[in-house]
Formats: structure tokens, sequence, C-alpha cells
């Protein structure tokens, strides 16, 4: 990959002393450990582990204690033992009183782990669908109104403002919890976690221009992280190579992120190959397999697909990434009854992995259970909203089809391919202004997120609405997306016909329509039986050239 850091850099971050960098991230790393912090200190680790060793005499000295930390030692101690073997009922019992800031931390955090796996049974026992509200963590109000105390009283660390950002996350109090993160990242903004659980909550680019981030080296992991959520690839791909130009090109990390990358945008090719590269310096890794697998799986790559799921079930037959590993590889060989029985099996594992309720839901629809897929893809996840939708559609229940497609919208559709086919079913049914109203309002989407053009249905859109303002006789609109159509190899030639009938029409003396539209607003949703008939406005280009 090229370098191009100087396109979107490493804003005022400083690079300049990576051995302090690594001080910092071994320090937070234990920090991170000692509060039961798996995930962040993992994280930590290995970016450390990408940098250069250190002296004896540059090593971190470890956290000074303060007389409350004496106090609390025993229960601490035998507390994180028990917390360790994931006993958490039991460790928060002998924290209960504890005054330290890291003692108070394991307490609260036991508690809420404590519901989190109650939850989680009663989840995997019912093993349906998950639905918002379904089934609840039933320690979170109590836990909210003890944080809540401490945060206003400013008595809570770093660590504490992370689980209290995720218990109001978790309470689906997402404002909030985005002012308790940010506050989180300034305070400590060494933890990981907080800027994990920050890249949840950004659903837009928008959105991102107005948190005010503290001005650390650690923010530009985020920013390249949070732009692959929102599928700006190129900025993510600009950040990742600018940070292993910094000196971060041992980092196992930033090559799977980039690997995911280049899956997202379907660059199959490259994703394999990072993802190959990954495999050799990682042989042991088994995050991210699952993506790999997908690759594999896309180009009926069996002997290799074959290989990584004999290779993941030595390593640990019980992770979600193995289970799904294994369930695309019995896919790819059409037993999908057995494919469908492991990703049943991630599932009980993590019943909140969302992209194990789809391959199932796949799977189902292959065995011809429509019923058992629409189940699956029920989650609020836009792909699997999406997905729903498609089979509604083949169901020939179009009104439900209707709504999934508008929800999969409403709730941030990451493949923008929502609006498309809401777009087509209204065309289908030829409800021609409100196909015309998805088709701009995916137009507009497209370029203001920074798009590449070529995205896969933009000529359709402009095709579509060329025609459209054709029959409204709305020439100077009509001859506008005429114009866009030629852009396109495959609308080239229908754009330049519109164009020439346009000109015949206005050269015969017809003149343009008149009659001014009123601004349109998708609905906030889609009752069962009408959507919106309001005439659709003329669409303004210039707001959407790149």
């Amino acid at each position: 990959m090229a370098a191009v850091g100087a396109v979107v850099g490493l804003g005022n971050a400083d690079f300049s002393d990576l051995r302090e960098i690594k001080k910092q991230l071994l320090s937070v790393a234990e920090r991170s450990r000692e509060r039961g912090l798996q995930h962040s200190g993992k994280w930590a680790s290995e970016l450390a582990f990408a940098l250069e060793p250190l002296l004896l005499s540059e090593l971190p000295p470890p956290p000074a204690l303060t007389e409350e930390d004496a106090r609390d030692l025993d229960a601490y101690t035998l507390a994180k033992s028990y917390f360790d073997l994931k006993e958490y009922d039991r460790a928060a019992y002998f924290l209960r009183g504890c005054k330290s800031q890291k003692a108070y931390f394991l307490y609260m955090y036991s508690r809420y782990l404590s519901g989190e796996k109650k939850k989680d049974d009663e989840t995997v026992d019912s093993l349906g669908p998950l639905e918002k509200g379904q089934v609840k963590n039933e320690a979170l109000r109590e836990l909210r109104v003890e944080l809540s105390k401490k945060h206003k009283a400013q008595e809570l660390d770093g660590f504490g403002l992370y689980l209290y950002g995720v218990v109001l996350r978790k309470l689906d109090l997402a404002k909030e919890a985005i002012d308790v993160f940010v506050e989180a990242t300034h305070v400590l903004p060494l933890h990981w976690g907080a800027w994990l659980e920050l890249c949840n909550l950004i659903t837009d680019k928008e959105m991102l221009k107005f948190l005010s981030l503290p001005d650390t080296w650690m923010k530009e992991f985020f920013l390249a992280h949070i732009y692959t959520e929102l599928q700006l690839i190129e900025e993510a791909l600009q950040k990742y190579q600018s940070l292993i130009d910094a000196g971060f090109s041992k980092s196992t990390y930033i090559i799977s992120q980039i690997a995911v990358a280049y899956h997202n945008i379907r660059d199959i090719d490259k994703a394999l190959s990072i993802f190959n590269e990954l495999r050799k310096q990682d042989p042991y890794r088994i995050e991210n397999m699952d993506t790999f697998s997908n690759l594999l799986y896309v180009r009926s790559m069996k002997p290799e697909l074959s290989y990584l799921a004999h290779n993941l079930c030595e390593i640990d037959k019980y992770r979600v990434e193995t289970c799904c590993v294994i369930g695309n590889y019995y896919s790819l060989r059409s037993q999908h009854e057995k494919a469908a029985l492991y990703f049943q099996r991630a599932l009980k594992l993590n019943p909140r992995y969302l992209g194990a309720w789809t391959l199932m839901g796949h799977e189902y629809m292959e065995m011809k259970n429509t019923s058992a897929a629409i189940q699956a893809y029920r989650p609020n996840d836009s792909r699997m909203l999406v997905a729903l939708g498609e089979c509604y559609e083949k169901l020939n229940q179009l009104v439900e089809a209707k709504k999934c497609y508008w929800r999969a919208y409403a709730v941030g559709d990451v493949e923008k391919m929502a609006l498309v086919k809401l777009a087509k079913l209204h065309e289908q049914l030829n409800e021609s202004e409100q196909a015309a109203q998805c088709y701009i309002k995916y137009i507009q989407d497209i370029y203001s997120c920074g798009e590449i053009v070529e995205h896969l249905e933009v000529s359709t859109a402009f095709r579509y609405l060329a025609q459209y303002y054709f029959k409204c006789k709305l020439w100077d609109e009509a001859s506008a997306c005429a114009q866009k159509c030629c852009s396109f190899n495959d609308t080239r030639e229908e754009g330049k016909a519109l164009l020439r009938q346009i000109l015949q029409l206005r050269n015969q003396g017809e003149t343009s329509s008149t009659e001014i539209a009123t601004p349109f607003f998708l609905p906030a949703s889609l009752s069962a039986n009408s959507t919106p008939t309001r005439r659709v406005s003329p669409l303004n280009l210039s707001s959407v050239t790149p």
C-alpha cells in the first residue's frame, strides 16, 4: 500500500517518542488487567509488542498505592481471584464497602458482568432473536443510580467513567453515554475501551465533528477505527498507513484492521493477501478469522477454508469465530443443516454476535425454511433488516418488506443499499413519486458521506430520476440527471438518447412544467397501507457534485 499519510495524516498527535508511548501502553495494560478489563489490556499489550523493547531502566514503575488501596488489598486480592474464575457475585460480595478506586471499580464491574451473564443465559435458553428490551440486565438500573451519584460528586476515575458510560449505553441512553465516554477519554486517554465504546455510538461523520476529544496519539487509532466502522474506507486506510509510517509497522492489530477495511469494500484479493500475511505473523490468532472465512467462502476456496476450520478447531473449538468458520465450511459444501447447527453454537457462546444471526438466516433460506430465516434476521442491524426485507419480498409480503428496508435505513444503513431496494420496490408497485424520493435521498447520502462515485447503484438512481423528471416535463432536471447518466458505462447510451429527446421537444416548443413542488421528507415510519404521495421536488445536483 502506498504511503498516503500526507493526505489525512496524524493531526497534531505526537509520535516522536515511541519509547514513551510504549511505557504508557505497558502501564495502562497492567492497570486494565488489574480491573478485569482483559480486552483493553490485550489491545495495549499487542500494540506495545509492536514497538522496540525497553531497557530495564526505562520500564514504567508500578502504580503507587494509597492508604485506601492498602486497606482494601486483602479483599481485592481475594475477589479478583473469584472474578478471574467468572464467579462475579462471589467477587462482588467480598468487595462490599471497599473505598479504593480499583476495588470499587471491580465491585461495580462484577455486578454488571453478573447481570450480563444472567441475561445471556436466559437468552441462550430461548435462543430466540434479540429484540430490543426482550431480555434485560436487571442490575443496570441500580448501577446507574449508584454511579450517577459518584459522577455528580466527581468521584469516578477514568475506568469508573467508562463503566458508567457502558451502563448508560445498555439502558439506551445514547446521548448521556456519549458525553460520559468523551469525559472518560479526557480523564484517561490511554484506555482503549472508552474509545471503542464511543465508536459504537457514533453513527455518521457529522456526529464525529461535534465531539470534543483529547488531542492525544490515541485519538488517531480511534479515528482510523471509526472511519472503518462508518465505511469511510479511504480515510481509514490513510490513517492506518500513517500509523504504520509513524512506527507501528509490526502491529498485528493494524494489519487486521486493514484487512477488514479491504473486506468491507469487497477488494477480496487484497483482503485475502493481507489475511494470509497476518496468519504468518500470528498463526494462533482467532480474532477476525470469521471475516477471513467469509472471503474464502465468497471465492469458493474449499481447501483453504477446510484447512482454516481444522486449524481453528485445534486451537479452540469453543470460540465464536471458530464456530462461524466451521459453519461457513459446511455451507460451502452445501451441508446447510450442519452449517446452521454451528451458527447456533456460535450464538450459544455469544447471543449478541449479530454476524452469526445473519449467517444462520442464510442457511435457513437455503433449506427453504423462510419462517426460521425471518426469525434469525430480526436483530436491529441494517444488514439483517435488508436480508429480512428480501425474505418478505420472496414471500410477496411487500408491505413488510418496505418496513424492513425503511428500518434498515433508519438505524444506519451500513452497505447503503436499503434505500435502493426500497426504491425498486416502489418501482415494482408503480409508486413512482415514492421511488423518486428514495433515489434522491440515496444519491444525497452517497455523495454527502464521501463515497466513491462509482457506487453500484448510483447510475441506476440517476437513470430512474432522469426518466421520472422527463415524464413530469421538468426538462432542466431531466437533462441534468441524463448528463449524470453519461458518466457511467451502463447508462451512457440511455442518457445520450434522453438528452436528444429533450432537445427535440424543446425545439418543438414544448415548455417545462411550471408546477413547483414542495420539499419532501422521508417519513419517520411507513404505515401498513400508505406511503407518502407528495410531489417530489427537483434534485439539486449542485449539492451532490463531488
